[in-house]
């Protein structure tokens, strides 16, 4: 019980993890320096104009402030809404951060010059463009470097939110660790981060003392170094630079679909990477069809919208949540309905095809610890309400608005809890092992309840409605690749509710890689 942290077992998964780290720490680099570019590109030069003209400079510095007070992940939940999935809408969240300190940084810079030393430069003849470049950029260079480190820094940090968009990189680590309480894995992403923070800051001290003139530094730091050192440290700042506009552009030029793809997207937890690994294996092995992924997207309505966008061509969700938060349909605890009706209307609503069920359905497990069942003598569903003004809830936020959860719990039954704290997927389970709730939402095959020990109560009220996992594709990807019909069709009714709790629990318990599980299941079910 409780969560624990081994340095063998983070040396044991560092080293099994290898590759996958090498290639998202590249695509978090590639991310990072392009988002930092774009900042670099729009914010100097419109730092510089907006020193011509105060109330412009007002304005264009009262917007940014603003962009940036925006939450981290309002922010690109935002962007997601308009821009899609992937990269796109992560690249313009670091970008709008980024922005700020190097358009205040340019701004101030330039403000700082004093203006006799405009005055003798044009009285020597220079002209507006000529006294930028060579009285005005050299002085404000220390400011604009400042700025520059500040948005580096702050810009690799903030990039790990992008595996909420599907953009993976290193936050993808820290978002598969949290998902499982393996601090193990939440320090395979955040330490690689905290020293591409650090590299990031040297390099750029780096570059800021090779344009900063010697002139403008303290009597105690000038070094009156030789021309020729100075040439070779500018020389190399420019060797620098180029390589970040490559690493930016270059890790765009890589890896392109061949002809024949498709896109498995999935939400945010184990469940459901597991069975997207096993779809991109099975179809990969009896097709020619190249699968990417895209997993760790925030949200059912998401995943469906990324779907109608073309980001995705298939998603594994549940039948229940579809038929209630995309369908908007009243609530149905009829399994067959529900699944006729979702079948029906996801195909002529939304041009997109559903599976028959897997076989699993991973409905609302509500779990108390063996402690508080044992105090309150609960069982079912039925014992837990009548008590609930004794006991605190600890749910996802989700499960406070449904219309099929605590809303409805509440009036069937005539009762509150005493208390009701909104919590993440995973912080329930700390919650209630820390006793800071007593009452959680889990799901029925959550590895953790094993993990943590709790006790599932039955929903002797038939309550909640059948969450029985089904596959959704886009229609224009059948009719593209008819072969797939038969494919997918080999997974139907083929995994069972102790079968998917226990491959969860070799994630989320043993640390084991979800595509791992997802092989071994195939080969044991003869699949491939």
């Amino acid at each position: 019980m409780g969560i624990s942290f081994s340095l063998s077992s983070f040396w044991e998964l560092l080293v099994s993890r290898w590759p996958e780290l090498v290639t998202e720490l590249f695509r978090h680099i590639n991310m990072t320096t392009l988002a930092l570019l774009i900042s670099l590109a729009i914010g100097v030069p419109l730092g510089i104009l907006i020193t011509r003209n105060q109330t412009a400079a007002k304005i264009v510095i009262g917007i940014a402030n603003v962009m940036q007070s925006i939450p981290s992940i309002a922010l690109l939940s935002l962007a997601v809404c308009f821009l899609g999935i992937g990269t796109v809408p992560a690249i313009l969240m670091v970008f709008v951060y980024a922005f700020l300190p190097i358009l205040k940084n340019t701004y101030t810079g330039i403000m700082s010059v004093d203006p006799k030393n405009l005055e003798v430069a044009r009285g020597m003849g220079l002209t507006r463009t000529r006294c930028l470049f060579l009285v005005e950029l050299p002085i404000a260079a220390p400011f604009i470097m400042a700025g520059i480190r500040i948005a580096a820094v702050a810009s690799v940090g903030t990039m790990t939110i992008a595996a909420f968009a599907g953009a993976k990189g290193l936050g993808w680590f820290i978002n598969l660790g949290l998902n499982s309480l393996n601090v193990e894995m939440i320090l395979l992403g955040a330490v690689p981060v905290s020293l591409l923070a650090l590299l990031f800051d040297f390099i750029f001290a780096k570059l800021e003392q090779a344009v900063t003139s010697e002139g403008l530094l303290p009597n105690e730091q000038i070094q009156n170094l030789p021309k020729k050192v100075i040439r070779r440290r500018q020389v190399i700042a420019v060797g620098v630079c180029v390589a970040l506009v490559v690493v930016a552009i270059g890790g765009n030029l890589v890896n392109k679909k061949s002809d024949k793809h498709l896109t498995v997207g999935a939400s945010n937890f184990t469940e459901v990477y597991i069975v997207g690994n096993i779809y991109k294996e099975l179809i990969e092995a009896k097709t020619d069809i190249q699968v990417d992924t895209t997993f760790g997207l925030a949200s059912t309505s998401l995943e469906m919208t990324a779907m109608e966008n073309g980001d995705i061509d298939m998603v594994v969700d549940y039948s229940g949540q579809v038929y209630l938060s995309v369908l908007g349909l009243p609530l149905n605890t009829n399994t067959d309905e529900v699944y006729e009706i979702l079948s029906e209307k996801m195909r002529d609503d939304y041009n997109i095809s559903v599976s028959a069920p897997l076989g699993y359905n991973n409905t609302y497990a509500m779990s108390v610890r063996p402690e508080i069942a044992e105090q309150y003598q609960l069982e079912t569903l039925t014992d837990l309400m009548a008590v609930a003004p004794e006991l605190r809830l600890g749910c996802t936020a989700d499960f406070t608005q449904r219309e099929d959860a605590l809303p409805r719990l509440e009036s069937t039954f005539h009762t509150k809890f005493g208390e009701v704290n909104a919590l993440d997927v995973a912080v329930r389970y700390t919650a209630i092992d820390s006793g800071q709730v007593d009452v959680i939402d889990a799901f029925a095959t959550d590895a953790l309840l094993s993990k943590f020990d709790l006790v599932q109560l039955e929903d002797d009220a038939s309550f909640f409605p059948p969450y029985y996992a089904v596959n959704f594709i886009r229609q224009e990807c059948l009719d593209e690749y008819p072969e797939l019909k038969e494919v997918l069709a080999l997974l139907d009714g083929r995994i069972s509710n102790e079968a998917m709790a226990a491959m969860n629990a070799e994630v989320d318990l043993e640390g084991r890689n979800a595509a791992d599980v997802a092989h071994d299941f195939l080969v044991e079910e003869g699949l491939i």
